[in-house]
């Protein structure tokens, strides 16, 4: 006695139904493994800063046993190596580990109002400090982004902005030789 497959009504293989069963599997992969696309991104960042580094001119004076190249080289070659470190512990199933320490609560909407002024402040330094240089527009910068995050402190605030605005200045332009716009207080700084 020979048993023959009785065909049933679900039994029957739709044409597309395996490739959409693939195409589910690929897509839950990659999510289980989303922490991959960090491995990609520092790959490329690897990749740009070593071709940065290769094409990068160097004055015969300047060369020596640590010249320009040195530290773009280390960089690149630590992102490279970070990279594929990443990857072969997520492959091997390592996961990040989900924040536990932060009093966030992930179902209240963003605060669209503070991201704006912080983004005008950003932009209206970026456009100052020409015109009016680093110490006035750093101390904009310093007072609006206080202000955007929620201090009121009308009379502190400014001259905490300034001072800092000022230190920054001094700090960069007189003591690492980084030299910033001075603007209309160029000679009296």
């Amino acid at each position: 006695m020979t048993t023959e497959p009785t065909d049933t009504p679900g039994s029957a293989a739709q044409p597309g139904a395996e490739a959409v069963q693939e195409e589910r599997t690929a897509l839950s992969w990659l999510r289980e493994h989303s922490e991959l696309g960090v491995c990609v991104l520092l790959f490329a960042l690897g990749l740009l800063v070593l071709t940065d580094a290769f094409t990068m001119s160097v004055d015969v004076a300047q060369r020596g046993p640590v010249g320009p190249r040195t530290v773009p080289f280390v960089i690149g070659g630590l992102f490279l190596l970070i990279s594929v470190l990443l990857a072969g512990d997520v492959l091997r199933g390592g996961r990040g580990e989900a924040e536990g320490g932060e009093d966030v609560d992930l179902d209240e909407p963003a605060d669209w109002r503070t991201v704006l002024l912080l983004t005008g402040v950003f932009l209206g330094a970026a456009v100052l400090i020409g015109p009016l240089g680093f110490p006035i527009a750093g101390a904009l910068l310093f007072w609006g982004s206080a202000y955007a995050l929620g201090s009121r402190h009308h009379g502190r605030d400014p001259l905490i902005a300034a001072g800092i605005s000022l230190a920054t200045y001094f700090v960069f332009d007189n003591l690492l030789g980084v030299p910033l716009p001075g603007g209309p207080l160029m000679g009296v700084l």
